[in-house]
């Protein structure tokens, strides 16, 4: 299935209009060529042209379309016309395995090899003359020399004057649609379901995070372990898939993992991309990417979010629009191979309301004004991993959480696992409003109210038991417990003013009152009462008042005692009650809360 609808997909954009979107033909692929080699006629170099632009804190290549490069193992295999410099220009290099024939003779013979009518074209001709000269003193006089040298890019020939690489040229191109037919075997290819010469190897998929930089396979053969059903003379035979099919879905997924791509993300340590089997706005104006993922523009995910929202309430999405099928497909590295950490599809009607829902259920009252109204999954990841690193994000975690957005499921246990460890390792953290946090207090809103209607069936999907903002009425223990902690901060902070302390009683007791209440509750309690005294009448008025609100009353009391031990969901509910609370003191400034004056020692 997964193949199928990869292979579905390059068809589509191997005919579409745009030709900035079409797909390469059989035989070609799109590389980044960093450095091309200007010739002339006679095969004389006449300047090294670097194509590389900086993008973030790298430098990056321009992108051609060249001839398919050869699958390159141990040996020497060149590449028609373009290569590694090792290859191209002769670049001395020190190789494990000594091969008969050195990369450079390699290459040029792949040149030589070409038929008559092509070698006859003077790009080609330009070329294997410079072969003949390796004269390449201008090249070592450009300023990237010493890059060249270090890194072995990629480096394509250029007549001067001309606009396409030689490897473009048409003979060139005319040469290598017209290849002769394949001598593999054939068979039933498992993705057309028809007879085709079996694809011996599968073109290597590059722009998996974490996975080989030269690329790595989704399938593949190579010891007879992994071998079945007799299939042992030749590799590719234990899964038959045709050779116009397998180029077809490596050429489509390596479109969709290209570092520009708009169809991918990074969630967690699986590279995840998005596709339709059809045009829609949502493969088009905006992907599904632009809902989980951070790209250039920070706004584009407000705007994306909007327009999903207003599909659904126009009910655009009930006619054609919505009979679009979306497909998820989530890899991770796996030694040599690419692994299939998850993979969903769905027509946009079903997977829309559910992408919309996950937004409203992290919807809560924000810390600060730069805050994102809607966090992408890449930030929301990143704030329960260790020192906020995407590598330190729990495995299997995004996509576990992926796969209940997109299902309408609950969050996986480990989520708030994580959420609830990150606030009570960073107790200590001197942060001017607490260490729970605006992306963890989503975090946790979002997990506690699925959670809730998980166990609640019959309440409707969009029902929320834990509100934006702070939440009077919430009788709920834990998340009285963690108001009542957040109030008690909020007092001694405002007695030891104008005078500014070292530690709150959050970096004290945060990870023990949200743990094991009834251990330390009644020592905070004792504090409380000699913080008050350094306040005026008003503030003590003020916060006795919200104290007891907290308390409730002697016929309907809210914490009549304190609980031992609270389990991880509670420590959830404790941490959303503290940041609820938290924030509605600096919320209204206009408030007593905020301009508390204390008595003069």
């Amino acid at each position: 299935m997964i193949l199928q609808a990869l292979s579905e997909y390059y068809t589509r954009l191997s005919r579409d209009a745009d030709s900035r979107r079409r797909l390469p033909a059989p035989g070609f692929e799109e590389k980044e060529i960093p450095f091309i080699v200007e010739l002339r006629n006679d095969g004389t170099v006449t300047q090294l042209a670097d194509t590389r632009r900086r993008e973030g804190k790298h430098l990056r290549g321009q992108r051609f379309l060249v001839p398919l490069g050869e699958k390159k193992t141990s040996g020497v295999k060149a590449n028609l016309l373009w290569d590694s410099a090792e290859y191209a220009i002769g670049l001395g290099r020190k190789r494990k395995v000594q091969a008969l024939l050195a990369p450079a003779d390699a290459f040029a013979r792949r040149i030589s090899d070409l038929p008559p009518s092509v070698r006859s074209d003077v790009g080609v001709q330009a070329v294997l003359k410079a072969l003949e000269r390796r004269d390449w003193s201008v090249l070592h006089r450009h300023d990237a020399w010493k890059d060249i040298e270090e890194s072995n890019p990629v480096v394509g020939f250029r007549l001067a004057g001309d606009h396409e690489l030689v490897c473009q040229r048409p003979a060139v191109a005319a040469a290598v649609a017209a290849a002769p037919p394949s001598e593999a075997v054939r068979g039933l290819c498992l993705v057309e379901g028809c007879s085709r010469p079996i694809a011996r190897l599968h073109t290597a998929i590059k722009g998996v995070w974490g996975a080989q930089t030269s690329g790595a396979n989704i399938v593949s053969f190579n010891e007879r372990a992994f071998e079945s059903y007799g299939k042992t003379k030749r590799q590719g035979e234990n899964a038959p898939i045709g050779e116009p099919a397998a180029f077809a879905y490596t050429t489509a997924l390596n479109h969709l993992l290209a570092r520009d791509s708009r169809n991918r993300v990074q969630v967690g340590d699986a590279s995840t991309v998005f596709w339709a089997d059809r045009s829609s706005r949502f493969d088009g104006e905006f992907t599904l990417a632009d809902f989980f993922g951070d790209g250039d523009d920070p706004d584009r995910n407000v705007r994306a979010v909007r327009s999903l929202l207003e599909a659904l309430q126009s009910g655009r999405l009930s006619g054609n629009e919505g009979d679009a099928r979306f497909f998820v497909l989530g890899l991770a590295p796996n030694s040599s191979r690419i692994a299939v950490r998850f993979w969903l599809h769905a027509p946009l009607r079903e997977l829309a309301p559910r992408i919309v829902q996950h937004f409203r259920d992290l919807s809560i009252v924000r810390q600060f004004d730069g805050d994102p109204a809607t966090p992408s999954l890449s930030r929301l990841l990143r704030s329960v991993a260790v020192q906020e690193k995407s590598e330190n994000v729990p495995p299997r975690l995004g996509g576990e959480w992926v796969r209940a957005i997109l299902e309408g499921r609950p969050y996986p246990q480990t989520l708030i696992n994580a959420a609830v460890t990150r606030c009570r390792a960073e107790q200590a953290a001197k942060e001017a409003r607490g260490n729970v946090g605006y992306l963890r207090a989503a975090i946790l809103k979002a997990w506690l109210n699925r959670d809730h209607r998980r166990r609640n069936p019959r309440l409707p999907q969009d029902y929320a038991h834990f509100k934006e903002e702070l939440d009077m009425t919430q009788s709920d223990i834990p998340y009285r417990l963690g108001r009542l902690f957040a109030v008690l901060e909020r007092i001694q902070e405002a007695s030891a003013q104008p005078n500014k302390l070292n530690a709150t009683i959050r970096d004290r007791y945060y990870g023990a009152a949200s743990t094991t209440p009834v251990a330390v509750f009644a020592t905070l309690l004792r504090l409380k009462n000699a913080h008050l005294k350094q306040l005026d009448e008003a503030a003590q008025t003020y916060f006795e008042r919200l104290v007891g609100e907290i308390f409730g009353t002697v016929q309907t009391p809210a914490l009549a005692s304190f609980p031992s031990h609270l389990t991880l969901p509670e420590q959830g509910r404790f941490a959303l009650g503290y940041y609820h609370q938290r924030q509605s003191f600096f919320a209204k400034k206009a408030d007593s809360a905020d301009g508390v004056t204390t008595k003069e020692n």
